[in-house]
């Protein structure tokens, strides 16, 4: 269950909403994520041979679709966020009891930080050059 800080109590025991602390720490653990999966090097091998793949059949909409997730970093991050929120609530037993429309709006919080950190960042490498 998750620490008294991060929940909000209804009177019948329910919780709803996790803490702006976890949906802070959820936001840069889903940067930090979003960048392994689109720039990271460790990544590459896996990247190239996606984009291989995506090659010997430019015209697939699903090849599209996947090569498009994998470089582009709001795409990717949007879907890192939702596995860091799922996660993050199922680990901690938080996921049921709450109305699924909260854990919407998490996601939304999450990913939210995580494009403001990834915007960041790259407004940093702008005026790095």
């Amino acid at each position: 269950m998750l620490p008294a800080a991060n929940r909000k109590i209804f009177t019948d025991g329910r919780t709803y909403m996790v803490g702006l602390l976890t949906l802070a720490v959820l936001a840069l653990a889903s940067y930090r994520a979003t960048q392994l999966v689109v720039h990271d090097s460790i990544g590459d091998p896996l990247r190239d041979r996606i984009i291989a793949w995506h090659e010997r059949r430019p015209d697939s909409r699903l090849r599209d679709a996947i090569v498009t997730l994998i470089s582009c970093t709001y795409c990717a991050g949007w879907w890192v966020s939702g596995a860091a929120l799922a996660v993050y609530l199922l680990a901690a037993g938080a996921f049921t009891g709450t109305p699924l429309l909260l854990h919407g709006v998490e996601w939304f919080a999450v990913a939210g930080g995580q494009a403001l950190l990834n915007r960041w960042d790259d407004t940093r490498d702008r005026d790095a050059a």
